[in-house]
């Protein structure tokens, strides 16, 4: 039986950390960070867990779309981040935010959530478990950059949905987990 699991919570809070250790003993795990590189504290944490358990994780940078089409025979994937990948599909389907209809806005939703479907169907499809990072958009002020105001209203509602659909979501803080589903 397949595993989905949501760890969200603001910047730095420890939700990588976590991600990366509690896979940490598992071998053969698949890391697909929307960065362009890993940030190196969790480099450095996923190169010393793989030492210290004698495992050997795969890491994909620069995940733009279709994070699916990376998945192999992995057991273990972890998605980091979730606000990342939003950050960039927006980005792609929108550059101009001022442009950005409450159409548009649902199109881009709809697309990022197909997208994290399809990683759920292939995960489940080996019967693997699958970690998904984010950036909890719910504790913070409305912000007045258009920018940063299309973001958050995407990513609450596609953060949503996902929680909705995984098996168990930890909420971060301050390097300590909650479990709240």
């Amino acid at each position: 039986m397949s595993k989905t699991i949501l760890i969200t919570g603001g910047a730095s809070s420890g939700k990588s950390r976590w991600a990366a250790t509690y896979l940490a003993a598992c071998d053969y795990v698949l890391y697909l960070c929307a960065a362009e590189k890993v940030d190196t504290d969790t480099l450095n944490r996923i190169e010393y867990g793989n030492k210290q358990n004698l495992v050997e994780w795969d890491i994909v940078p620069g995940i733009t779309e279709n994070p699916a089409e990376k998945f192999t025979d992995h057991k273990f994937v972890i998605f980091d981040s979730l606000a990342s990948y939003t950050a960039k599909r927006i980005e792609k389907e929108c550059p101009d935010p001022s442009d950005i209809s409450h159409d548009k806005e649902k199109e881009i939703e709809k697309s990022i959530v197909n997208d994290v479907t399809d990683m759920f169907d292939a995960i489940a499809a080996i019967e693997g478990t699958m970690v998904i990072i984010t950036l909890e958009t719910g504790f913070s002020i409305t912000p007045e950059n258009l920018d940063q105001a299309v973001f958050r209203r995407i990513l609450g509602v596609v953060n949503q949905r996902i929680a909705n659909m995984c098996s168990e979501v930890y909420l971060s803080a301050s390097g300590i987990q909650f479990k709240i589903k």
